[in-house]
């Protein structure tokens, strides 16, 4: 299996611990892709020309991703500021709203997205400001895209026709709200829908059957990356053998995983110069 994740990347800083964290929505589904036994991912994002971009990339690397195709630009990479509460939650507190990605387009050469059609799956996110490109992307490959908590009627109608699979943070909703997330989506065009649910768990719809699954308990240390360890996984289950339930279950335990450690994937660094985000 080969998939491909393609636009958002971050440093989450940590007030508490004085230390910077590679992440970001597209960056750590491919980096459990690859922990978790795909054979090749690749990843296409732009970065800044700092010290938080040599970290991220140099991150990638350790972790076997292929960056060939990852953009470096002059001016900061993105940035997020994270606190921990007591029971290991992670609060993003600042930001500077992605730096250079937000200033600069990601444009996919011919050549590229030939060779994007060699993936199975293309992962990418509302961070990663591509939906202009979507309509031409599904025609070279399934994609997935992670809505976060952004998903008023405006935005469904633009993302959803384009998308196979869907992914929602639930976690401030009830379950008939989940419900009804999901039905709005499949009427805007979208096949499959995932929603994270925090402490209680997920739900996905594959259109014909709504699934549910639980968290697996663990030690907390740190939350940030738990859902996109789980999207990661499930995707990389449910493509290739088709079973919802499985998926799920692989995806919570490895979500668990995560939460026992600081970062989405550790790679933790002290960085040499503060930077001031405005908060």
């Amino acid at each position: 299996m080969r998939l491909i994740a393609v636009g958002d990347n971050v440093v989450d800083f940590y007030d508490d611990l004085g230390e910077m964290f590679p992440g970001g929505n597209a960056v750590n589904v491919a980096v459990f892709w690859k922990r978790y036994g795909v054979d090749e991912v690749s990843y296409i994002g732009i970065v800044g020309n700092d010290e938080e971009g040599d970290h991220i990339v140099n991150s990638l690397k350790l972790e076997n991703l292929n960056v060939s195709r990852v953009r470096r630009a002059i001016g900061p990479s993105g940035e997020a500021v994270v606190t921990l509460d007591e029971h290991g939650d992670r609060k993003f507190v600042g930001s500077n709203k992605g730096g250079v990605q937000q200033q600069l387009k990601l444009n996919l050469t011919d050549e590229e997205l030939e060779y994007i059609q060699t993936f199975s799956l293309l992962h990418t996110s509302v961070f990663s400001h591509l939906e202009k490109e979507l309509p031409l992307l599904q025609k070279y490959i399934d994609i997935s895209f992670d809505f976060s908590t952004k998903y008023d009627d405006d935005y469904l109608e633009q993302v959803c026709p384009y998308v196979k699979y869907a992914i929602f943070s639930g976690g401030d909703l009830t379950k008939e709200e989940c419900n009804a997330l999901i039905t709005r989506v499949h009427k805007a065009g979208t096949p499959n829908v995932v929603v994270t649910r925090g402490s209680e768990g997920s739900m996905f719809s594959d259109s014909h059957q709504v699934y549910e699954q639980g968290i697996v308990e663990t030690d907390v240390v740190d939350t940030l990356g738990a859902g996109d360890t789980f999207v990661a996984i499930f995707l990389k289950e449910y493509v290739a053998h088709g079973n919802a339930q499985v998926a799920m279950d692989k995806g919570s335990a490895a979500a668990a995983e995560t939460c026992q450690r600081f970062g989405a994937f550790g790679h933790g660094k002290k960085r040499e110069s503060k930077i001031v985000i405005g908060r």
